[in-house]
């Protein structure tokens, strides 16, 4: 056996989406880091290994998208990837391997595939080192490290540490939490595999074998909630777990969901009257055989959370992340139980009293609990940080962790560079964690952009145009497909939207001017339909209150016999004290009449329904625009938002766009009352954030995104280019002059986008 010893600033354990987002954050502010991984390749539930794709808040939230790390990776697979995405099954080698190739060329950066880590060492409270065997290798290494964060998902080096864990769920009587069982439970969610079918053209028989599970009885699927949405890739439902324990019977756990796997594709190919028709050109392509875990161990830290902080969105000060995916609990029993996962088993339906308690978000993760509360150089991130069982139903999905892990590694760096121990990390501390997760691209929903360093905060910003916002409608196209496909658009033509709930359409104006709103409505009916309408201020895009106390203007609107009629609200309405802000424009409940949506969806003017409880929910599956008009015109894009300090449609726009009916190229100007020394520029551009990432074609570039832009500087009564670039496709770029510049204005010009006919930019710094 061969050893070797190695010494770090940093070392994670694990290196599923949450690890990998930590160790390059790390790596990325100054810190000699390591990555330890037990598989041959990153990614853990998202790898092509296991197979389940990334999801997040943009699930139920649009403009929801997590940025940061894991949107570069992202955007970097759909631009480079030939495969379609979907929900499970379907994730090949390409996404592995821009995982890879991101850790190879990050700096400070090393680290050990294959490799398990079997003890760890402490003293005094502190974990000195770890000591992990490479497999196929006879190697053992020894790891010594400052920091450690603990991301392998099952707590397993905060475990050898001895720090104190829960497993399973919290009684209602310990927190009263609407999701937690009467009585407390060692029961955990499942692990689950995928399998994914190819179509062949022709009929492909499929024989199980005698070992498989066979299915006689459609009422365990079509009464249960297991639900064949895809007939080409695997299923969440496919898991097990009580009366298994999920960690020391997974591989008993593996056989069993095999043998359910191949019994359930029997039933589909063989015995399904419906499906086996469906599934004739179908053969098998690929069965999983790592089990993808849900929950394990939950490791204590210096704050414990719960379901009420998300229900209520608590604003912590030291706010790191956001979550935004729904109180997802499962069952534990999974395909042993009687019925799947609790939406499923009631068809998600959307309104039902379980979707209302269990629609969260977005809301605010704090750094503490992902700090040991035992271990005094132990952090932890994944779905083994401190909070409750309920809790951990949200928190849990893949692009929230991923999120964490990139505030862990950004944390763990700044303590150790600033001599800080993880204990002490509040107050100035936190704030410049906080800057720093915003200056590399993430997004904060209770903090801005409040770097003082930032030379951008005090310039003024111009644009060669703006665009303005006049409404859209029914007959709008969004002819770059940058927010819905060709398909989706056709289908919006034709579906109906009877107004069975009340339903909002959020709209952003400047100075508090309306004179005049006008709906687009059908009446079915054979006489003229009534129909109330509100205009009700609203503090952000996820304000979701039915009724949040301020109702700016009222009135009943008379909708005459006919299809697609404009229906004007005179509203004459001016108070210049609201300034720059969204409002909500709200109409109530007639199934008589249809409220139908635009085709073309306005940056930042997202729609809800009410699903009752006072709450709203996103309308249909993007939150895209309904039609509406509005005059005057209201100019919502305007240069001075990428100064706002927010890189996304919040409490406004937060965009500049530039006028679609000027050609490119258009520039957006920052200039300054004294010449700058600047070094270092910033952008963060639009796109990758309405919708989910499983949304997005194969080789998808974002139309909104700049691919041919140049910054200049205005240097001895001239502009001269400093930065020229070609075939971009990402959000956030960031460029590092060779030596720094003077001058008192620079300009962003974008001479051609990936698609879209304006220009946008969400944000522009600059540092000396």
């Amino acid at each position: 056996m061969k050893s070797i010893q190695q010494a770090f600033d940093v070392v994670v354990c694990g290196g599923g989406l949450a690890g990998f987002c930590a160790a390059v954050a790390s790596a990325r502010q100054g810190a000699k880091t390591c990555l330890i991984q037990d598989r041959p390749v990153f990614g853990g539930n998202s790898s092509s290994e296991i197979r389940v794709t990334p999801y997040g808040a943009a699930a139920f939230h649009a403009y929801g998208r997590e940025t940061g790390i894991i949107s570069e990776l992202l955007i970097e697979e759909r631009a480079l990837n030939h495969e379609k995405i979907r929900e499970n099954g379907w994730t090949n080698s390409v996404w592995d391997m821009v995982m890879y190739d991101k850790a190879v060329k990050t700096p400070n950066l090393s680290f050990h595939l294959n490799t398990s880590v079997n003890s760890a060492k402490v003293t005094d409270g502190k974990l000195m080192s770890i000591r992990a065997l490479i497999a196929n290798a006879e190697t053992e290494l020894e790891i010594k490290g400052d920091v450690f964060i603990d991301c392998t998902g099952d707590g397993v080096i905060a475990d050898m540490a001895g720090c104190e864990w829960r497993w399973g769920s919290e009684g209602r009587d310990e927190f009263n939490e609407p999701h937690a069982p009467l009585v407390a439970s060692s029961d955990t969610m499942g692990n689950s595999i995928h399998f994914r079918a190819k179509d062949m053209g022709r009929p492909v028989p499929f024989k199980a074998p005698d070992w498989a599970i066979q299915h006689e009885d459609a009422d365990y699927f079509y009464k249960q909630g297991r639900t064949f949405y895809d007939t080409e890739s695997g299923y969440w439902w496919i898991e097990i777990g009580v009366p298994y324990n999920t960690v020391y019977d997974n591989e008993q756990i593996r056989h069993e969901l095999t043998r359910h796997t191949l019994g359930i594709w029997d039933w589909m190919k063989n015995r399904d009257p419906l499906l086996k028709e469906q599934t004739a050109n179908l053969a098998l392509d690929w069965i999983g055989q790592v089990p993808g875990k849900r929950e394990r161990r939950r490791i204590m830290g210096r704050y414990f959370m719960t379901e009420h902080d998300i229900q209520k969105r608590t604003v912590f000060e030291d706010e790191i992340a956001y979550g935004g995916w729904f109180v997802d609990l499962h069952t534990p029993g999974g395909l042993l139980a009687p019925t799947a996962e609790p939406a499923s088993a009631e068809g998600y339906n959307e309104t039902s009293e379980y979707a209302q308690k269990s629609y969260c978000g977005p809301y605010g993760i704090p750094f503490r609990i992902m700090v040991s509360k035992d271990i005094s150089n132990l952090m932890m991130a994944g779905r083994n940080v401190s909070v409750t069982h309920a809790a951990l139903g949200t928190v849990r999905v893949m692009s929230t962790t991923a999120l964490m892990g990139q505030a862990a590694g950004t944390g763990a760096a700044y303590a150790l560079r600033n001599q800080v121990n993880l204990s002490d990390m509040s107050g100035e501390h936190i704030v410049h964690v906080q800057q720093t997760l915003l200056r590399d691209g993430c997004f904060l929903p209770n903090y801005k952009n409040e770097d003082a360093e930032d030379l951008a905060k005090q310039a003024t910003a111009s644009a060669s145009s703006t665009a303005t916002i006049h409404g859209v409608g029914p007959e709008s196209r969004d002819f770059t497909f940058g927010f819905r496909s060709r398909a989706e658009q056709e289908a919006r033509k034709h579906k109906a939207e009877p107004l069975t709930f009340k339903r909002e359409q959020w709209i952003a104006i400047e100075n508090g001017r309306i004179d005049n709103i006008a709906v687009c409505l059908s009446n079915n009916s054979d006489h003229p339909q009534h129909l109330s309408a509100k205009i009700i201020l609203v503090d952000h895009i996820w304000d979701y209150r039915t009724d949040t106390g301020v109702v700016y203007a009222e009135t009943t609107l008379t909708v005459p016999v006919g299809q697609r009629i404009w229906v004007e609200w005179p509203l004459n309405w001016h108070d210049p004290a609201i300034g720059s802000r969204y409002i909500q424009l709200q109409l109530g409940v007639n199934p008589s009449v249809e409220w139908h949506s635009a085709n073309h969806i306005l940056p930042g003017h997202i729609s809800a329904f009410d699903m009752g409880s006072g709450k709203m929910s996103r309308y249909l599956n993007d939150g895209g625009t309904l039609s509406y008009r509005i005059t005057p015109a209201q100019q919502s894009y305007g240069a001075d938002n990428v100064i706002s300090g927010v890189t996304r449609p919040h409490q406004f726009t937060n965009m500049w766009m530039s006028d679609p009916a000027q050609p490119l190229p258009q520039y957006v100007q920052l200039q300054w009352t004294d010449s700058q020394s600047i070094r270092e520029i910033h952008a963060t551009f639009p796109g990758h954030l309405l919708q989910e990432y499983h949304r997005y074609e194969p080789f998808y570039r974002d139309p909104q995104c700049p691919k041919y832009y140049t910054i200049e500087a205005y240097i001895q009564e001239q502009w001269v280019a400093i930065v020229k670039v070609e075939g971009n496709y990402q959000r956030l770029v960031k460029h590092t002059l060779d030596q720094p510049i003077q001058s008192d204005r620079i300009r962003l010009t974008v001479t051609a986008t990936n698609g879209d006919s304006s220009a946008a930019v969400y944000e522009i710094r600059c540092y000396g």
